[in-house]
């Protein structure tokens, strides 16, 4: 039986930034995500500095930062909005049924596909060991045991209901019908996949909220491996957001903007 015990987050899609041919200014950042979010915002109020030759007459105001700069600006004022137009998206595996029934209850700003327990044949699951339980002591192997004896009922059923289904109806449809009887005894530590895409309010939410000391461990490990990514591709944009060590090994999330 194959133990999970770390997700992995790969970023699989992150935007382009093409600024528009008749506004002559340009951001200092090459993430797109970053230098798309400090357009919108200087659209806003059209301040692109006294050089950007916009067309139209408008009148420009004049006065340019860093992106670091502006971008901290637009957190320390909550001018959260702009945010919203930085996208990226994640494969996430190694998480179980358990955490995904969470992080799918993100849904403001926030997309998912998961793998489908009623289509993939599951007899060689994976489980996530919850971060609570140790190896080498008794609730471990209690908790293996119980993963175990699932996996066998599951492998059982699904020979069983399969033999039942018979030859009737596509092939597709009589597999799908066994496999979601079968599902039916797999636990909630069952390892799944799912791609998650979101802008980056929303992925700075989902770090905040399940960041936090009080939150569930299994996801507030996740929100600690993707707010280190995020780190990586987007240091203006999260990177006033904190890894602090806790008593029980796994980081909390902290931040001086909060709710931006």
């Amino acid at each position: 039986m194959q133990i999970i015990r770390q997700p992995r987050v790969t970023v699989i899609a992150r935007q382009q930034f093409t600024p528009p041919p008749h506004i002559s200014w340009q951001s200092d950042s090459d993430v797109a995500g970053e230098a798309l979010a400090e357009f919108a915002g200087r659209l806003c109020y059209l301040s692109f500095g006294e050089n950007a030759g916009l067309e139209g007459g408008h009148k420009t105001i004049p006065g340019r930062t860093t992106n670091q700069a502006y971008l901290a600006n637009i957190l320390n004022t909550k001018h959260g909005s702009v945010l919203e137009h930085a996208v990226w998206s994640f494969l996430f595996e190694g998480v179980s049924r358990s955490l995904t029934h969470e992080l799918i209850r993100h849904r403001a700003g926030m997309g998912y596909s998961q793998l489908s327990q009623r289509y993939v044949d599951e007899s060689a699951i994976g489980f996530v060991l919850p971060p609570e339980i140790e190896e080498g002591t008794t609730e471990f192997e209690t908790w293996r045991q119980a993963c175990e004896n699932s996996l066998t009922s599951y492998r059982e059923l699904l020979a069983e209901v399969t033999e039942k289904v018979g030859e009737a109806g596509p092939a597709t449809m009589r597999k799908k019908r066994a496999r979601q009887a079968a599902r039916s005894v797999l636990p909630n530590s069952a390892e799944t996949k799912i791609v998650a895409t979101g802008n980056a309010r929303a992925l700075r939410h989902f770090c905040e909220m399940r960041g936090a000391g009080n939150a569930d461990l299994e996801i507030r490990r996740l929100a600690g491996a993707v707010l280190r990514t995020l780190h990586q591709e987007a240091p203006n944009i999260f990177g006033d957001m904190r890894l602090v060590p806790s008593p029980d090994g796994i980081d909390t999330i902290e931040t001086d903007y909060s709710k931006v």
